[in-house]
């Protein structure tokens, strides 16, 4: 389905309105071929979203989480006065007023991450919008991180997120953004929350993981504002251990991050210069090592 946006763009499909590091957009539609229309589907590690709001199927129940509470505010707080989060975002680029916002969110952080995981209700619309317009005007990683690094990141040059949109139509991208979250479960916590026996039980379930790159991936460790370089063998130990006939799960990572069972399909991709890995961009060569491991009792898709 083609929408058309304010300023006469379109988009082929629903997207979230700011760009992040190693986002999955590319595969989404491989890992929709492999899971199917899913009962229950699960993406512990949201940040963008991507492969959720390119399901091609009607959804039933959706769950997402992310530990870094600044991204499951901006989805709930859409998902519940959209017009409030764009009027929070339409403001000109400005680096003064970048570097001062990047402050008072990261001062915000501690008590706000409270009660987002306290009250899964709880949102907070000028975050939201504050958050999603700086993200949007940031060059380089570690967007509200309290410790950046040395260099003071500065504005970026090109049109990503929300720029290039009037207000009228970064409106209606966060009014179609609500309607299709509408039903979303949206968490703000770890990653193991959503995968316990209680929650994967029952009807056919998918679990998206796409846990931060590992110390394997050769990469520096301040790539997202949350970041650990050791999680992700514990989820890749609990995919091995939980797949299941009724559990089906993909797992991302890098190629030689993970030693996955003969009976996974591996998926072979490369990210390009636009989705980005965001792994030493010094070395290229990396984006040609992304891979996702299909639990057999996914799909087999046959390539023609």
């Amino acid at each position: 389905m083609k929408e058309a946006l304010g300023n006469g763009v379109a988009s082929h499909r629903l997207k979230s309105p700011f760009p992040y590091t190693g986002g999955k957009s590319k595969v989404a539609a491989e890992v929709w071929k492999r899971f199917g229309a899913v009962e229950h589907y699960i993406e512990p590690f949201a940040g963008s979203l991507a492969v959720l709001l390119a399901r091609p199927h009607t959804p039933q129940r959706e769950t997402a989480n992310d530990l870094d509470c600044f991204i499951p505010n901006f989805f709930r707080s859409v998902q519940a006065d959209p017009k409030a989060v764009a009027k929070w975002t339409w403001y000109p680029c400005n680096e003064t007023d970048l570097h001062a916002r990047h402050l008072w969110l990261v001062q915000q952080r501690a008590s706000f991450t409270e009660k987002m995981k306290d009250d899964p209700h709880y949102y907070d619309p000028k975050i939201a919008g504050w958050w999603v317009w700086g993200i949007s005007n940031w060059f380089g990683s570690a967007w509200c991180d309290a410790q950046p690094g040395q260099k003071r990141p500065h504005l970026t040059s090109s049109k990503q997120g929300i720029f290039g949109q009037e207000l009228s139509g970064i409106q209606q991208w966060f009014t179609l953004l609500s309607d299709r979250l509408h039903n979303v479960r949206v968490l703000c916590g770890d990653w193991s929350r959503l995968v316990t026996p209680a929650v994967i039980s029952g009807p056919l379930t998918g679990v998206f993981l796409d846990p931060p790159y590992t110390q394997e991936a050769f990469r520096g460790d301040k790539l997202y504002a949350h970041d650990n370089q050791t999680v992700g063998h514990a989820v890749a130990k609990w995919a091995i251990d939980n797949a299941s006939r009724t559990v089906r799960v993909a797992l991302c990572g890098y190629e030689g991050e993970y030693q996955m069972p003969a009976d996974w399909e591996v998926f072979v991709w490369s990210a390009g210069d636009a989705c980005g890995s965001g792994v030493n961009t010094n070395n290229k060569t990396n984006r040609h090592k992304e891979r996702i491991w299909f639990s057999p009792s996914c799909r087999r898709v046959t390539l023609i």
